[in-house]
């Protein structure tokens, strides 16, 4: 049996995973977005939230930006005490491990993403933090949202 899974309270949120799912996949033709489920830190709360994402090779690199807030968003928070997260991509749901870029991949990487998602320079000029760079990467293990 597979836990329950609780979407992100942020209404803005809450409707982009609405428009990820009826559209299959696609709720901003020509904006890569996927559905990322964490376990939380604390609760334990299988938690889920939509991203804006760019491939690396393999990985799927995503930006910890939290709209430039000046804290690191919840779903950060959460894969850095548990990695093992669920990804869906399109239609396809997979279980999956995260991790911060490195230093030298997030120097490479930034120029890619902000070509990808404009909005992501100016919420690095506000942020008044390091933004990081997450790659998740495809596992055959259970991942978050295994039960």
């Amino acid at each position: 049996m597979t836990a329950p899974v609780t979407d992100s309270p942020n209404p803005w949120v809450a409707e982009h995973i609405r428009r990820f799912e009826e559209t299959g996949g696609v709720p901003r033709p020509g904006i890569s977005d996927l559905l990322l489920t964490t376990r939380g830190r604390r609760s334990g709360v299988l938690r889920r939230t939509a991203l804006a994402y760019v491939r690396d090779g393999e990985a799927y690199v995503l930006t910890a930006s939290n709209a430039g807030a000046q804290r690191h968003p919840a779903w950060y928070l959460n894969l850095t005490d548990h990695p093992a997260v669920t990804l869906q991509v399109g239609a396809e749901t997979f279980p999956a491990v995260a991790r911060r870029a490195t230093a030298e991949e997030a120097e490479r990487l930034w120029p890619v993403v902000v070509a990808a998602m404009p909005s992501y320079a100016a919420y690095r000029a506000s942020a008044g933090r390091e933004i990081p760079l997450v790659l998740v990467t495809r596992t055959t293990g259970a991942a978050a949202g295994a039960g």
